[in-house]
């Protein structure tokens, strides 16, 4: 026997997973992250019994749910399946998923179309960070194709805005959670690394890759390759764990770590490479590229003689990675430049599939 489970398989960015609401899972959270283990068919490196792709990226879940508080349209907790392992990870944001969840909302009736454009305010449940999303809604339905065009993505497709209203210290104390804009951290083997440890949306360690020997600019399959590499990434970054306030962060899948050189094109700003956190990223995250962007505007980050940033309060900040680029619009206080007071960013997404999930009934049984 089975239990059905209705669902909506997304893509938002360059993500992908399916979306419930919340009503239709377990209320208790041990059932429920057993149940999207099942789905997803973790912990299996393929997950080859469930939905999930075998990579980070297409190993994510949303969970939507109607906002209760003034001002909150809707509620949405994200969850990080790890291929291979028995953890459901409930602490990080994603913005890339977070591109479906009004998408979903709307094609499954929990609101309706606002006109030409809809706009709801949408509140993380993960780090308590609200922003408000537009999408495409002409004659009452949700548009998906369109000319926008977002790196890693294949084609175009309709527009999806968000505007980040507070990311700052989304899981750590706050944007610079060891109160420093640079650090030196000394690691056995390696030595002093200069970082910059910093949380605006996404907690993440930047590093120069030329202090690790690295040049920035390697593949993707090269960075995964690497074992050395990534032996000296876990070290440090259990290191800056610690020294950032998150403790032991061996089990946890922040903070990310995030390579960075000199932009290789002719409007980049920065050259990145992410690790999520043993995995290189085939792009970037949504909130990993705003936290990057960040640093750019702030004096004496790590960026700091590698960022070619403009001028101005207003900046875009091209952050490239292994399949393109992505900007990020950001503004800064007038009177204090290292305040960043807006984040905005372009993202699309898609309705892949919708219908039911099964999970064993030794799972779940479907009673709540």
């Amino acid at each position: 026997m089975q239990t059905p489970i209705p669902t909506l398989f997304m893509r938002g960015g360059t993500s992908r997973g399916p979306f419930f609401k919340a009503a239709d899972l377990p209320a208790d959270e041990a059932l429920r992250n057993r149940v999207l283990l099942a789905v997803m068919g973790s912990p299996d490196r393929r997950q080859i019994d469930g939905m999930g792709g075998a990579n980070p990226l297409t190993s994510k879940v949303g969970i939507v749910d109607l906002g209760s508080t003034p001002g909150i349209d809707l509620t949405f907790l994200f969850a990080q399946i790890t291929p291979d392992k028995d953890t459901v990870d409930t602490t990080p944001n994603c913005g890339n998923m977070l591109a479906a969840v009004v998408p979903f909302a709307l094609e499954t009736g929990m609101l309706q179309p606002q006109g030409d454009t809809s706009t709801f305010r949408v509140l993380t449940l993960n780090t308590g960070m609200a922003c408000d999303v537009t999408v495409a809604t002409p004659n009452g339905q949700v548009r998906y194709d369109g000319d926008a065009r977002i790196d890693g993505v294949p084609g175009t497709a309709a527009p999806i805005t968000i505007n980040f209203l507070d990311t700052a210290g989304s899981v750590c104390s706050g944007l610079l959670p060891t109160g420093k804009v640079r650090d030196t951290v000394n690691v056995d083997g390696i030595g002093d690394i200069e970082v910059t440890c910093i949380d605006n949306g996404m907690p993440l360690v930047m590093l120069r890759a030329s202090d690790v020997g690295r040049t920035g600019y390697e593949t993707v399959a090269e960075m995964n390759a690497d074992t050395e590499l990534k032996s000296k990434l876990e070290a440090l970054r259990l290191q800056c764990g610690q020294l950032m306030g998150l403790g032991d962060v061996s089990k946890k899948t922040y903070p990310k770590m995030t390579l960075i050189a000199p932009p290789r094109d002719a409007g980049g700003s920065i050259t990145t490479r992410s690790f999520i956190p043993h995995v290189c990223h085939d792009a970037i995250g949504v909130l990993a590229a705003v936290t990057v962007g960040t640093a750019c505007v702030l004096e004496g980050a790590i960026t700091d003689g590698i960022a070619r940033i403009g001028a101005g309060q207003r900046k875009v900040v091209s952050v490239e990675h292994p399949t393109g680029e992505f900007s990020v619009e950001l503004e800064t206080n007038a009177a204090n430049p290292q305040n960043v007071t807006r984040a905005a960013l372009l993202r699309t997404a898609r309705l892949i599939m919708r219908g039911e999930v099964m999970v064993p009934a030794a799972v779940w049984d479907g009673q709540r």
